[in-house]
């Protein structure tokens, strides 16, 4: 029998359909075990062999989980709404729900036939409007609540409200926005039902609000920070600029410290925890106020700049302020003269992003605004810049500049030539800013002269207090989130407009709001997001239902929201609902969130530290609190899997003449590498020339410079992608060698947690490997295992279950290597080895693991079959391979029993052939024997 991988894994994977093997249900007996996987978004290009890492990790530890006796839910979905698709039906005109239907039947059929142990029945998607319903349903209810500082919870809408009546709002600490104003019970209760309705907006969880947000023109939409590389679109390399929009926000900073503390109760990587505790940003210090001296303006008025700062102690340094570009102050205060100034600085910056604008450091640029701001306590006038290097939406988008205590301000003041004060007692800063707190000596600073840090920033903010301008305080740098995208292909918003402009929701009962049909996915001409251009996109409130827009009439029908959800919103909470994933009344039912209660073990990238991983957080939060879920952090483990990279090819084309050398003939000419699809590049790295160039029109008529009568590529190693044509595809890997050989290459290539490069040649080792084994089994019987045979088995039981335990899945494969090699030369056929290790490589190749358990004449799956107890007593070591020395020299080795006496010992050296043959007759003097160690005979 030859080992036709190809009949066995088909053969297994219609098995487990058929008979739904690996689907579980919401109650057991056995402990529950919850592992997944991040799930896909469903690209026209499906999967490369990168791609699996982590859901072949996930698989091994799920089916091992089985093994070991739990309840194992394992589902996968698809995170099906996304820019890719809609931009293909912006050129194409196809409706993105069937370009991603097809792309969704594609990544079955790859995740299919690599044998994973998900469970399929429990498939969500969220553009699926029967799961998007439970989306909008959780918006919903962040509309319907308030973040209680007292209580540090969030709470529904109506507690507020009653408080508001009873009270006012002088005494609610609440996360609002910053210019919520203060009112009493008598005034609130007089309020209209809009003004009523401005007030909660300033308090709910999720709001309008006007918002500085990266804009992309070429993609008509709004982009998060993590969509943005290097002040472009991520999708498209299109430009980037900043502008103020009304947007839907999430009030996330509600929960910022919340967020800090919980990275204390999961075992999640340190390095993404580092991630979210700089994204989340806390800092302690103080606000303080400075006023704006008035410039003589018609129009302007009293205006106030408030600032945070980490060093109040270094208040006495503050030489000038320095606004973010974007601050609303700027156009007020800017005078006449410098008007032109700013206003071309300011449309400049709008062109970059924040990340960019915060990883330059090295780029000094600003513009003066004319005006000055009068200092707290000295009441001298300072300079009001504005510079790029502040950003709008961190602390109030505004700094006071202490340039003898920090090096930016240092480097700003020396390059527009600003007054630098030294207010560090026997400091030199005529080179560098001081920036030590702990050697601080305040100097030249009034009433903080002669304090160190500490007692200075106690006394300063002492002193602010008392005059009514600044105070303790602890900021943090995470932002409010941005929830519209202006976008078709998303979550419509259940939301709709009345006839004073203000949000109404629609009743829970009447979701999902489903996406209407559209003629154009482009935003319309008028430049509203592409739900504009529906012609039945308008809420009849009293029918409850979508009609058309000619009825609007702001009485009874309504306008509905444009603007679509992001990305993120459907992976927020997705993994709460594979616990009831059919359920049509609820997000879940009580008991199936009882039982599973959360995540075990969550894998994915660590790409997503600051987009998905950080906002799911958030909503895990928000819905224990109002009672939604039973733990208030989702996924009790997260592995974030390396990247496997590929060895990309490379050809060099000369700058000056249309000829493309091979890396080793470039000899310093001036060349651009230009990438080359693997697929034509052999395994010595020669480049099928002619197949190029049907590839590459454009370097047809090129001359190609040879290397010995070849065209050698370059390689380097980078990150597996379309873009890099160094993709390889696995179907072709499953094609020639199988999915169990893909997937225990995978594991074999390294660590989990790190990169490493994909290289197919190697991948025949572990496929021979497979063929190894499959013989072993050729002749399997009843036989009574030796002690060899044992021995051999238990350890490799106790070596595979703790790399199991410890994610160690790459030394796992190479016990298997060694446990199949000695049982080889063992010439073992007993069912009682071979069976137990059928059931060890079934996590990692579950496909031969299945045909090997039939074969020996066991019915049904493996996959449910008990994990093999490790018996210590067949890793007790009986005896001793002594060396057997002659003058200190070793000459043979001599198996004894580890209990022999000494004596004993040493008569059955004397009695051996050897050692006669080494004394040549001679008598020794003495024979040294250490028991469990060697014997020596000396003489």
């Amino acid at each position: 029998m030859n080992y036709n991988f190809r009949q066995i894994e088909a053969k297994w994977q219609q098995y487990w359909t058929k008979n739904q093997t690996f689907k579980v249900e919401n109650d057991s007996d056995k402990p529950k075990f919850y592992a997944l996987s991040m799930f896909p978004y469903p690209s026209g290009a499906g999967l490369h062999v990168g791609h699996p890492l982590g859901y072949i990790a996930c698989d091994i530890y799920a089916r091992y989980k089985r093994h070991k006796g739990y309840n194992v839910l394992h589902p996968m979905g698809y995170d099906s709404f996304g820019l890719p698709a809609e931009q293909y039906a912006i050129q194409t005109g196809q409706h993105p729900a069937i370009t991603t239907e097809t792309n969704i039947k594609r990544y079955r059929e790859q995740l299919d036939q690599l044998g994973f142990s998900f469970d399929w029945s429990r498939e969500v998607r969220t553009s699926n409007p029967r799961y998007y319903k439970w989306t909008q349903w959780v918006f919903i209810q962040l509309f319907n609540s308030w973040y209680n500082n007292q209580t540090d919870k969030a709470e529904p809408i109506e507690s507020l409200i009653a408080i508001f009546e009873k009270e006012g709002n002088r005494s609610v600490n609440a996360s609002c926005d910053d210019d919520t104003p203060v009112f009493l019970a008598s005034e609130w209760n007089s309020f209209s039902e809009k003004q009523k309705q401005q007030v909660l907006l300033k308090y709910r969880l999720t709001y309008l609000a006007d918002a500085e947000v990266n804009w992309c023109p070429a993609l008509g939409t709004v982009l998060a920070n993590d969509e943005i590389v290097n002040g472009v679109s991520e999708r498209g390399g299109h430009p980037v600029i900043r502008k103020k929009m009304t947007q839907w926000m999430m009030r996330i900073t509600a929960y910022a410290q919340r967020l800090l503390d919980g990275l204390d109760t999961i075992d999640w990587p340190q390095p993404l925890k580092d991630s979210q505790t700089n994204w989340i940003g806390r800092s302690e210090g103080a606000s303080a106020t400075f006023k704006v001296i008035p410039t003589g303006r018609n129009d302007e008025g009293s205006h106030q700049i408030e600032v945070f700062t980490t060093r109040p102690d270094t208040i006495f340094g503050a030489s000038f302020m320095t606004l973010a570009p974007e601050h609303e102050l700027v156009a007020k205060i800017t005078t006449p003269a410098q008007k032109s100034e700013i206003d071309a600085y300011v449309e400049a910056t709008s062109k970059r992003s924040e990340r960019e604008r915060m990883a330059d450091v090295k780029t000094i640029s600003g513009a003066f605004t004319g005006a000055y701001a009068e200092h707290p306590f000295t009441k001298a006038p300072i300079p009001i810049w504005i510079g790029d290097y502040v950003l709008a939406n961190y602390g109030t988008g505004a700094v006071m500049a202490v340039p003898c205590g920090d090096q930016r301000d240092y480097d700003f003041a020396k390059h527009f030539d600003i007054d630098i004060p030294n207010i560090f007692d026997g400091v030199d800063i005529s080179e560098e800013a001081f920036a030590d707190k702990v050697n601080t000596l305040i100097a030249n600073s009034d009433f903080l002269n002669g304090l160190r840090h500490k007692e200075a920033t106690r006394k300063v903010i002492d002193e602010l207090e008392k005059i009514g301008q600044g105070q303790g305080k602890i900021n943090y740098r995470l932002r409010d989130a941005v929830f519209s995208r202006q976008r078709y292909w998303g979550e419509p918003f259940p939301v709709y407009y009345d006839a004073d402009g203000m949000p109404q929701i629609i009743a829970e009962g009447h979701l999902p709001l489903e996406l209407p049909e559209v003629e154009k996915y482009l935003p319309t001409e008028t430049g509203e997001p592409p739900l504009g251009n529906a012609t039945h996109w308008a809420w009849n409130a009293e029918a409850n239902k979508v009609v058309a827009n000619e009825l609007i009439d702001h009485k009874t029908v309504f306008p509905l929201e444009l603007n679509t959800m992001p990305g993120w919103a459907g992976s927020s909470q997705y993994f709460n609902r594979y616990m009831d994933p059919h359920n049509a009344a609820a997000i879940y039912s009580q008991e199936a969130i009882d039982y599973w209660q959360d995540v075990d073990l969550y894998i994915g990238g660590s790409e997503h530290a600051t987009g998905h991983l950080l906002y799911s957080r958030f909503w895990q939060k928000f819905l224990f609190d109002r009672g939604v879920a039973p733990k208030d952090e989702f996924a009790k483990k997260l592995i974030n899997q390396g990247m496997i990279t590929g060895t990309s090819a490379f050809v060099y084309k000369d700058v000056a003449q249309n000829k493309v050398y091979s890396k080793a003939l470039i000899n310093g000419k001036h060349v651009n590498p230009i990438h080359a699809d693997v697929s034509l590049i052999d395994s010595s790295d020669e480049l099928d020339v002619e197949a190029f160039k049907k590839w590459r029109p454009d370097l047809s008529k090129a001359e190609f410079i040879l290397e010995n009568g070849k065209y050698i590529v370059g390689r380097e190693i980078e990150k597996m992608s379309k873009s890099k044509y160094n993709v390889v595809n696995p179907d072709q890997i499953c094609e020639d060698y199988g999915a169990d050989s893909l997937r225990l290459y995978e594991m074999f290539l390294g660590p989990l947690e790190q990169s490493k490069p994909w290289n197919t040649a190697g991948i025949t080792g572990v496929h021979s490997f497979l063929k190894k084994l499959w013989k072993l089994y050729l002749a399997v019987d009843d036989s009574e295992p030796t002690p060899d045979n044992l021995k051999t088995l238990h350890k490799t039981i106790k070596k595979v279950e703790e790399d199991i335990e410890h994610f160690s899945f790459n030394t796992s494969v190479s016990t298997f290597m060694i446990c199949v090699n000695e049982l080889t030369a063992q010439k073992c056929t007993s069912k009682a080895i071979l069976g137990p290790l059928a059931i060890l490589v079934s996590p990692y190749a579950p496909h031969i693991a299945e045909e090997l358990w039939e074969i020996m004449g066991h019915t049904g799956s493996i996959a449910n079959v008990s994990f093999p107890q490790l018996e210590g007593k067949y890793l007790v070591e009986s005896t001793k391979a002594y060396p057997i020395s002659f003058n200190g020299k070793m000459r043979f080795k001599l198996e004894l029993p580890l209990d022999m006496a000494k004596a004993d010992i040493e008569a059955a050296v004397m009695a051996h052939e050897q050692t006669a043959k080494y004394l040549d007759g001679r008598t020794p003097k003495k024979v040294i024997v250490v028991p469990g160690k060697i014997v020596n005979v000396v003489g």
